[in-house]
Order: C-alpha cells, then sequence, then structure tokens
C-alpha cells in the first residue's frame, strides 16, 4: 500500500509499504478515504520529537470498512468510520472512566496510545491506503449516512474538534461567560467554534496570522492580532481589568512571538495575565517531557519559566491534557450530522496522498492560506 513514511527532520515520503492487516480477532481495517495533517505532525516532522525513522505518520483518519476480525460484533464491513486519534482498549481502569487517552493497556509502560505518533506505540498512522484498528468495536464511530458526502466534517472528530471543545471544558465555560483562545491553528479554531456552540457571551482569539484570523472573524469571534497589540493589555481594557472568565492554550511549547523567537512560555503567561481572578484556564497544546532541541535550557527539559506567584495569587485553576475523544465525538457527530457545527469551514486543501510532501513543507512553513490540509489516499 501507499503511505506517507517520516525518514528524518523534515523529510516524508511517499512510498510502498506493507499492507495493513488484521492481527488480531479483535482488529478491524480500514480503507482511509479521508486523513489531516495535524499541527502535532509536525512536531514530529521538524525532528522535535523522539519518532524513529520508517513510521507511517497521520492520527486524523476516516474511510471504511473492508475486514473485521472474527471476535469483532458491532462494526460492520462497510461501515463508514471515524477513529479517535487515542487508541483504547475499552477495558482498562482509565477506559472505564472515559479517559481513552490514557489507557494503560495498549502502549504499556505508558499511558495512552495513539496512530502514528511519537512515544504513543508501535502503531502505524493513516496517512496511507489502509489502517488497522485495534480494539475495532471499540475505537470505531459508525458515521451517519451522510458520511461519504461530508468527510470534510466527519473527518475532524478524530482529533480537533474534540479537542477543541475539551479545551473549553477544561476551562470550566459556562453559557454567557468570556473566553480568549490563545492560538488561531486548527484547534484554537475548533476551541472558538466550540465555545460559540456552547452560549459563549463573547469569544476571544489570539493569532498573528491574517489567514487564521480571517476564519476566526468568519465564525464571530473577536481577533486580536498579537503582532500589532498587547493580547493581556487589550483584553484587560476590554473588561475593566477584571479579565476574561475562561482562557484555553492551543498552541503548546513551540509558541512564537511576532518576531519569531520561540517563547515555550509566552502563551502560558499571557493567560495567567488575561484571565480573571478565580478563572479556569484550559491546555490542550502540545507540552512534552523533553525537547533536546529546545533553544530554551528549560524547555530541554520540558520545564517552563511560569508566572506560578500570579496564578497562585488569582486562585486560577489549570486543567492540561489530550483530549479523551470517545468521551465526546458521538455527541459531536450529532451537532455535525444535525447541521449544529460545520468544523469543515477551516479546510483549505484537499489533496491526493502524493502531494503530502510538499503539504507538510508548506504547512510547516504557515504559508498563507494553507490552514488545514486533507489528503485523500484513496483517489
Amino acid at each position: 500500500m501507499k503511505a506517507l513514511v517520516y525518514e528524518g527532520p523534515r523529510q516524508v515520503t511517499v512510498k510502498e509499504m506493507p499492507d495493513a492487516q488484521i492481527e488480531k480477532p479483535t482488529d478491524v481495517l480500514v480503507k482511509i478515504t479521508t486523513t489531516n495533517i495535524c499541527g502535532s505532525d509536525l512536531h514530529m516532522y521538524e525532528g522535535r520529537t523522539n519518532m524513529e525513522a520508517g513510521r507511517i505518520l497521520g492520527h486524523e483518519n476516516m474511510g471504511q470498512v473492508v475486514e473485521v476480525g472474527a471476535a469483532v460484533d458491532r462494526v460492520k464491513k462497510g461501515d463508514w468510520v471515524v477513529l479517535p486519534f487515542n487508541i483504547g482498549c475499552g477495558f482498562c481502569t482509565n477506559c472505564e472512566k472515559g479517559l481513552t487517552g490514557y489507557c494503560l493497556t495498549c502502549n504499556p509502560g505508558f499511558a495512552g496510545a495513539a496512530y502514528g505518533f511519537a512515544d504513543m506505540g508501535p502503531y502505524s498512522g493513516g496517512q496511507a491506503e489502509y489502517l488497522r484498528v485495534p480494539y475495532g468495536d471499540f475505537n470505531c464511530l459508525v458515521l451517519p449516512p451522510d458520511a461519504k458526502s461530508r468527510q470534510k466534517d466527519y473527518v475532524m472528530l478524530s482529533d480537533i474538534f474534540p479537542t477543541g471543545w475539551h479545551a473549553t471544558r477544561l476551562a470550566g465555560l459556562m453559557p454567557g461567560e468570556s473566553i480568549v483562545i490563545y492560538g488561531a491553528g486548527p484547534v484554537g479554531l475548533m476551541a472558538a467554534h466550540s465555545a460559540l456552540i456552547q452560549g459563549a457571551a463573547k469569544v476571544y482569539i489570539v493569532d498573528r496570522h491574517p489567514d487564521r484570523l480571517k476564519l476566526a472573524k468568519s465564525i464571530g469571534a473577536i481577533t486580536i492580532d498579537d503582532s500589532k497589540v498587547s493580547p493581556v493589555d487589550f483584553l484587560m481594557k476590554e473588561t475593566r481589568d477584571l479579565g476574561v472568565d475562561r482562557g484555553c492554550e492551543c498552541v503548546g511549547y513551540q509558541a512564537h512571538d511576532a518576531e519569531g523567537d520561540e517563547q515555550p512560555d509566552m502563551t502560558m503567561n499571557s493567560l495567567i495575565g488575561s484571565v480573571k481572578a478565580t478563572g479556569g484556564i484550559g491546555v490542550v497544546g502540545v507540552f512534552v517531557p523533553e525537547d533536546p532541541q529546545a533553544e530554551d535550557p528549560l524547555q530541554k527539559k520540558g520545564k517552563l519559566a511560569l508566572d506560578f506567584g500570579k496564578l497562585w495569587f488569582k486562585g486560577q485553576t489549570v486543567r492540561t491534557g489530550q483530549c479523551n475523544v470517545k468521551h465526546y465525538n458521538r455527541e459531536l457527530c450529532n451537532l455535525i450530522h444535525n447541521e449544529r457545527a460545520n468544523p469543515s469551514f477551516i479546510v483549505s486543501h484537499e489533496l491526493d496522498l502524493d502531494k503530502a510532501p510538499e503539504a507538510y513543507e508548506r504547512f510547516d512553513k504557515r504559508e498563507m492560506g494553507w490552514t488545514k490540509v486533507i489528503l485523500h489516499p484513496g483517489n
């Protein structure tokens, strides 16, 4: 099968790889029709993780079931399915609690497993023609009849729509409250979309890329260009020096300032300054335990120069971690099916798998207009 393979920093290649196949009776085999390039893929692409050469990338996947293992009962051949990026067993202590992003079975010695991701187990990614899905009955979300015609929307259930929603829940957003989102990349835009659906009174979003800010404005968010103004000063003025009710971190450890210098603590400290006393902060941007390639000596060890005194003094609550996709994806699927949510508004490019290396390069450079890339291996 054709697949996109990580060869080393900023080197990915589409090549023939051994076909994905059923390995255990609980497996499902999916023909991938739609798979996304995620901002998290860029951490690996840039060589900022422990990703091994020769691995197939891709954790935002959907497609059609072509084969099921002998022990699979619910999922049938021909079903259209979307796969949570985190792989869960369904029966460990964490999975039983709905914490499927921290499964204790699928990646022994580590809480959590995922497709095509560094340190998240040996599982191949879905930027390929076929994908093996472990524990298929548990991990496959069978989609409604309109799945084939609305793939651009439903594929977002694999990661970024639930992750954006999760950011608002970690922050504790309630209807009628204000919220600021740092980062107008795909996850930040999904957080803004989620906040608006949940009845936020005002949704602010901070970025400096005009194409991203334009998308945010198109859905009703109030945009802040941090290359022109201090977002903290802007928000304090907007709120009469009180701060917004809630905040979301949707950038992660590779945050850059307006001059292009990497500052891994920038967004967290801006959130502490932007959010009111006793407010909530949700962090879904990726932060890693170690980053040997970082320029900042603290970040090399996975540490931040955090304004902890201000955080403590303001009595703010911070909740973090990757999204447990299955906790949200069925309900969010219903929002899409009933046209209450349309996450595909962020899609800028739909390309064949053969175009993936160029797409990675251009998305990594944050070229104008490259806001979200969908690949179609089946074309």
